[in-house]
C-alpha cells in the first residue's frame, strides 16, 4: 500500500509543473499580442485606419445644376432647359468586358450617335472581341521593356484598317455607348446621354434598369439663351459633360472637389463667377466590401443648386444698342462704299457713371458679302475690352485737366490756334478759323495747337514762337502726362469683373513732337472700356469708379425669379482724381459746350431736336490711324491715312445717368472731320436710354425677349 501510495504521489508533483509551462507559454503569447495589438493602435493605428477607410469607405460627389443669369431688371438671359438624362455610376473595380456586356444591352433601348467614332474607338471594341489573337499578334520579347500602356498601343496598331470596316449601324452604336461607359470614373456618375432622349427611350431604360447594373434614369440640365446672341459674348461658355475639365486646369479643379466630367466655365462671367455659379455637389459615401460591390451609402452633405447672378445689363437697352450700332454702321458702308471700304465694324460701351455699372455693350462687324443664310453682322462685342485704338480728341479732356492741375495753363491762359512748325518738318494741325481759345473753348472747338503749347509748358518751354528750330522738352514730360492720364484709367486696366481686357498699347517715344501727339490722342491706344471709364470720372466729378457686369449674387430660388441677396455688390472708388474740382467742372462745361453751343463739334447733332432735350455733353475724337490688309494671295498692303472716329459722353450734363464711348476705326481715306458715325450712334444710345426709362415709369416698356429688328441688315441694304 505504502509504495502505491508513493508512486501516486510522485505522479501528481509532475501535473502543475507542465500546467505551468503551458501557462506561461499562453502569457508569452498573449503578451505578445498584446504588445502588436499596442504598436498597431499606438504607432500605426492612423495609417491603419486610413488604410480601412480607403479600401472600404469611397465618397463622391454628385453634380447640382448651375446658377442662372438675369439682367438688371430681372430677366432671365442665361437659364437652365431641364433634359432626360440616362446616367451611368460604375462599381469599384469593373472590368472593361462587364462594361462590354453592358453597352450592348444598353443599346438595344437607346438610339446613340456614332457619327463621331474614330478608328481608336473602332480598335478598342475589335480588341475585347479578339483579346487572345491580338495579344499573340505582339511577341513578348519586343515589349519586355514596356509598360502597360505602350503594350496596349502596339496592339491596338496591329489592329487593320480592314478589320475594322465592316461594322454595322447597330454595332457602332454599341460601340458609342460603351465608349460613353469607359468614361465614367467609379462610384462617380457619369451622362451617357442628355440630349434627344425620346419618351420611350426613357421609358425603357427605366422599365429595365434590373438589367443595367450602374444605370439610372435621371434629370440634367442645358445652358439657353433666351436673348440668343445678344450679350454672348461676355455670358461667356461651360464645358460639355464629354470635355468635362480643362486638362491645363485639371490639378486645379480637382483639389477644389470636382470631378472629372464636371461642367465648368471657361470664358467670359461663366469663368469669373464659376464659384458661386457651380453650387454645392451633393456628396455620398459608399461602403464597399472585399469584392468592391457597394454594401451601404449614405448622404454626407446636401446638394444646393447653384447661386443666380443678377447683371447691371438691361437687356432691353443692349438691344436696342445692337440695332443703333448696325444701322449707323451699315449707313456709313452703304452710303460710302469707296470712301470707307476699310471701315467693318463700331463698338459702344454704356455705363451709370455715378456706379460703374455696365448698362450695355455692342461690338458689331459688318459682312460685305455673306454667304446664303449667313447673317449681314456678327457680334463682335468682345472688341470693347480687347481692341485698343488711338482715341484722338476725345481724351482732351485729360489733357486740359493735366495742365490745369500741373499749373503750365489756367483758365485765363488764352492761345491763338494757328499752324505751329518745327524743325523737323513736323506742321501741327490746326483748326481753321477759331482764334484765340482758352481751356473750355479749345475743348469746344477741338484746338489741337492748345493742347501742343499745353504740352510743351509741361515740358518747359516758356516760348510762345509757332516756328522753333527744334523743340526741347525736359525729361519726364511724358511721364507726367502719363501717370495724370492714369488717374483717368487710360493706359492702365479697368479693374472690370471679367476673365481678360487689354490695357492698351504705348507709344514709343523717339522724338519730343511725339509728346505733342500725345497730348491731342495720337499716341498710345486705349479701348472703349477705359475711354468709358475716363469719361465716367469727368462725369461723376472725379471719382474712377470700377466698372461692374455683376450686381448681385443670389441664393436659387425655388420658383420663377430671383431668391434672397447673397450678396451685394457696391460701388468701388479706385481712385479720386487729384485735381481741383473747380478744374473739373471747366472740363465738363467744356464738353457740354461741344454738344450744346453752335461752335462745338458735335452741336450739328446734339444741339437739335430729338436729342438736344437730353442735354448730353461730349467729346468728338478724330485719330490718324493705319490697317494692314492681307489678299487672299498673302500679300500685305498698309493703309496710312484711314480715320478713327471716337466719341465719348455723358447724359444729362447736369446730373449724368449714363456715360458712353463710341469707336469706329478705320473710316476711309479723305473722310471728314465731321463724319457723323460715332455722333450719330452716341445721340440715338442717348435718346433710346431716356425713352426707355420713360416707358417704365409709364408701364409701356417690353415685358420680356423680343425679336432685333433689322439684325441681318436687309430694311437697310442697298447695293454698292
Amino acid at each position: 500500500m505504502g509504495k502505491n501510495k508513493n508512486k501516486r504521489y510522485k505522479h501528481n508533483t509532475h501535473l502543475p509543473f507542465r500546467l505551468n509551462v503551458v501557462f506561461f507559454i499562453v502569457f508569452v503569447l498573449f503578451a505578445g499580442i498584446i504588445l502588436q495589438l499596442g504598436v498597431v493602435q499606438i504607432l500605426n493605428g492612423e495609417e491603419a485606419q486610413d488604410e480601412i477607410d480607403r479600401t472600404e469607405n469611397t465618397t463622391t460627389t454628385i453634380s447640382v445644376p448651375r446658377g442662372e443669369m438675369y439682367d438688371s431688371q430681372g430677366k432671365v438671359i442665361v437659364d437652365n432647359e431641364p433634359l432626360y438624362s440616362i446616367t451611368y455610376t460604375p462599381p469599384k473595380g469593373v472590368q472593361a468586358g462587364d462594361k462590354l456586356e453592358l453597352a450592348q444591352t444598353l443599346s438595344s433601348y437607346l438610339d446613340m450617335d456614332y457619327e463621331n467614332l474614330t478608328d481608336r474607338d473602332l480598335k478598342e471594341y475589335f480588341y475585347l472581341q479578339n483579346e487572345q489573337e491580338i495579344r499573340d499578334r505582339v511577341e513578348d520579347q519586343v515589349t519586355e521593356d514596356m509598360d502597360n500602356g505602350e503594350v496596349y498601343q502596339l496592339q491596338l496598331d496591329s489592329i487593320t484598317d480592314e478589320e475594322i470596316s465592316g461594322y454595322d449601324n447597330q454595332t457602332k452604336e454599341i460601340i458609342a455607348v460603351k465608349k460613353e461607359l469607359d468614361q465614367a470614373y467609379s462610384l462617380a456618375p457619369h451622362v451617357i446621354k442628355n440630349s434627344d432622349i425620346t419618351e420611350a427611350e426613357y421609358s425603357a431604360v427605366a422599365e429595365n434598369l434590373a438589367k443595367l447594373p450602374g444605370v439610372n434614369v435621371t434629370s440634367d440640365w442645358e445652358r439657353t439663351y433666351p436673348y440668343e446672341s445678344a450679350f454672348r459674348s461676355y455670358l461667356g461658355s461651360i464645358t460639355s459633360s464629354e470635355q468635362g475639365l480643362p486638362r491645363d486646369d485639371l490639378d486645379y479643379y480637382m483639389s477644389l472637389d470636382y470631378s472629372r466630367n464636371d461642367r465648368v466655365g471657361t470664358s467670359g462671367l461663366e469663368q469669373q463667377y464659376e464659384e458661386v455659379l457651380r453650387g454645392t455637389k451633393e456628396k455620398v459615401q459608399y461602403e464597399t466590401d472585399s469584392n468592391n460591390n457597394v454594401i451601404d451609402s449614405k448622404v454626407i452633405r446636401e446638394g444646393q443648386a447653384g447661386k443666380d447672378l443678377q447683371l447691371t445689363i438691361d437687356m432691353e437697352l443692349q438691344e436696342e444698342v445692337n440695332k443703333i450700332v448696325q444701322e449707323e454702321l451699315q449707313s456709313a458702308i452703304v452710303n460710302a462704299p469707296s470712301l470707307n471700304r476699310h471701315l467693318e465694324n463700331a463698338v459702344a460701351v454704356v455705363s451709370n457713371p455715378q456706379t460703374g455699372e455696365i448698362l450695355a455693350i455692342s461690338g458689331q462687324t459688318y459682312n460685305r458679302n455673306p454667304e446664303e443664310g449667313e447673317s449681314r453682322f456678327t457680334d463682335t462685342s468682345h472688341q470693347a475690352l480687347y481692341n485698343a485704338y488711338m482715341p484722338g480728341s476725345t481724351v482732351k479732356g485729360a489733357t486740359v485737366l493735366t495742365g490745369l492741375h500741373e499749373g503750365v495753363v489756367t483758365p485765363n491762359t488764352w492761345i491763338n490756334d494757328k499752324p505751329v512748325t518745327i524743325a523737323d518738318g513736323k506742321k501741327a494741325s490746326y483748326t481753321s478759323g477759331i482764334g484765340t481759345v482758352n481751356d473750355i473753348a479749345a475743348l469746344q472747338q477741338s484746338s489741337n495747337v492748345y493742347m501742343y503749347f499745353l504740352a510743351m509748358y509741361l515740358g518747359g518751354e516758356t516760348s510762345n514762337r509757332y516756328d522753333m528750330d527744334a523743340l526741347k522738352l525736359k525729361d519726364g514730360t511724358l511721364d507726367k502726362f502719363v501717370y495724370n492720364f492714369n488717374q483717368f484709367g487710360l493706359g492702365v486696366p479697368t479693374g472690370i469683373d471679367f476673365p481678360y481686357e487689354a490695357s492698351g498699347v504705348k507709344g514709343t517715344l523717339r522724338q519730343p513732337g511725339q509728346i505733342l501727339d500725345f497730348s491731342i490722342g495720337q499716341f498710345n491706344t486705349y479701348t472703349a472700356m477705359q475711354l468709358n471709364q475716363y469719361v465716367s470720372t469727368i462725369a461723376n466729378g472725379g471719382d474712377r469708379i470700377r466698372p461692374r457686369l455683376v450686381n448681385s449674387v443670389h441664393e436659387p430660388s425655388n420658383s420663377d425669379g430671383l431668391g434672397p441677396v447673397y450678396k451685394d455688390y457696391t460701388p468701388e472708388v479706385l481712385n479720386q482724381l487729384d485735381m481741383d474740382s473747380s478744374y473739373i467742372e471747366r472740363v465738363q462745361e467744356g464738353f457740354r459746350q461741344v454738344a450744346q453751343t453752335s461752335e462745338g463739334t458735335a452741336s450739328s447733332v446734339f444741339s437739335k431736336q430729338p436729342y438736344a432735350q437730353y442735354d448730353m455733353a461730349v467729346k468728338t475724337g478724330t485719330a490718324q490711324a493705319s490697317k494692314t490688309v492681307i489678299s487672299e494671295d498673302g500679300e500685305r498692303t498698309t493703309y496710312d491715312d484711314l480715320l478713327n472716329k471716337t466719341l465719348v459722353g455723358y447724359a444729362p450734363s447736369d446730373n449724368p445717368e449714363i456715360a458712353f464711348s463710341i469707336i469706329s476705326p478705320y473710316l476711309g481715306e479723305g473722310a471728314s472731320s465731321t463724319f457723323g458715325i460715332s455722333n450719330n450712334i452716341g445721340a440715338r444710345i442717348g435718346e433710346a436710354y431716356f425713352e426707355l426709362k420713360e416707358a417704365r415709369e409709364n408701364g409701356t416698356a417690353d415685358e420680356g425677349p423680343g425679336e432685333q429688328e433689322n439684325n441681318n441688315g436687309e430694311d437697310a441694304e442697298t447695293e454698292e
